[in-house]
């Protein structure tokens, strides 16, 4: 089973920066100089022969893709397609994501956007292949990103949803919504996500 979830209005390249000039001067220093952030929380699996496990998770978060480089980034996504954008945020390194008693995995992307409730943060993460997709050339390696998108308060607290494998590309009828496309398994639940340390 697969899913497809579109990022709408957030992402519309249009508005981007339409979102990050209608913040106050005050709150886009604040964006600037935040350094690092730590949550942590728990991942819900939703259905399948998991659906209802629990694992605890920490997110850092070190730095946020800028609003120059979300453009050039989506550029490339938008005209060489997914391969290329791969290869173009590969390298960056804005924080991890770990689950408890793993390695973890540097986040590649990280959007911030301000909600009436507080702000989301939409992550994407380059995936570890494992070896039977690598030597059997399987479907899921055209899905080679984890996504995470989480809604938090002003209280630094909130919940989210993590796509373990993604697939992410512009709509062919609407080349301005960012698509992100789930493989095999239903999305899991980030549950008591918390800001710990700032």
């Amino acid at each position: 089973m697969k899913t497809k979830i579109s990022m709408g209005m957030l992402i519309f390249l249009g508005c981007i920066s339409m979102v990050d000039l209608s913040m106050s001067p005050n709150a886009a220093a604040e964006k600037r100089s935040r350094g690092k952030e730590v949550f942590t929380g728990s991942a819900v699996a939703i259905g399948g022969q998991f659906g209802g496990a629990s694992r605890p998770f920490t997110l850092e978060i070190t730095s946020y893709t800028t609003d120059d480089d979300l453009q050039r980034d989506f550029h490339v996504l938008r005209t060489q397609g997914q391969d290329a954008f791969l290869k173009t945020i590969g390298n960056k390194k804005l924080g991890w994501f770990a689950f408890d008693g793993q390695t973890g995995r540097d986040l590649n992307f990280v959007q911030e956007s301000q909600t009436d409730n507080g702000r989301k943060i939409t992550i994407l993460s380059e995936r570890w292949l494992n070896m039977f997709e690598l030597r059997y050339g399987t479907r899921s390696q055209d899905y080679p990103f984890t996504y995470i998108e989480l809604f938090i308060n002003d209280n630094g607290k909130g919940e989210g949803s993590l796509i373990g494998l993604a697939k992410v590309y512009f709509d062919k009828k609407n080349s301005n919504t960012l698509e992100i496309e789930n493989f095999g398994t239903y999305p899991a639940k980030l549950m008591g996500v918390e800001l710990r340390t700032r």
